[in-house]
């Protein structure tokens, strides 16, 4: 399972990324539990941001939602598509690249991203 895909749990869309992030269900700080990780150091948080930013461990990653249910992440400058499912406090992550679903735990809002951080670039207007 690569843990850097699953964290990027970029993904929301709408009239515009940020428009759809502010209502978001998956906006937020979100612990992962290691049993559900093969890497004993794998990121447990991620903090998936309104401005369609998403960081774990030193990476922040883009993100948005694109219907519902699917959430995409950009990594490695293309989009990887994830289904997801919010519910209550537990957003559950699925397909993709990961071998099975993981489940994450919401702990609170989202925290500030640093400005010294940018939001990566959007894969489909990359030149």
């Amino acid at each position: 399972m690569k843990i850097a895909s699953l964290f990027m749990i970029a993904a929301l869309t709408g009239i515009t990324a940020r428009a759809s992030a502010q209502a978001s269900p998956v906006v937020g700080t979100w612990e992962a539990s290691l049993k559900d990780a093969k890497r004993k150091d794998a990121p447990r948080i991620v903090v998936v941001r309104a401005d369609s930013s998403a960081s774990y461990g030193t990476e922040t990653v883009r993100w948005r939602v694109t219907d519902p249910k699917t959430i995409l992440l950009a990594l490695g400058g293309e989009w990887v598509s994830y289904d997801f499912k919010v519910s209550g406090a537990k957003l559950t992550l699925s397909g993709g690249d990961l071998e099975k679903p993981i489940t994450l735990t919401k702990q609170g809002p989202a925290t500030p991203r640093p400005d010294s951080i940018p939001v990566p670039p959007d894969p489909d207007k990359s030149t």
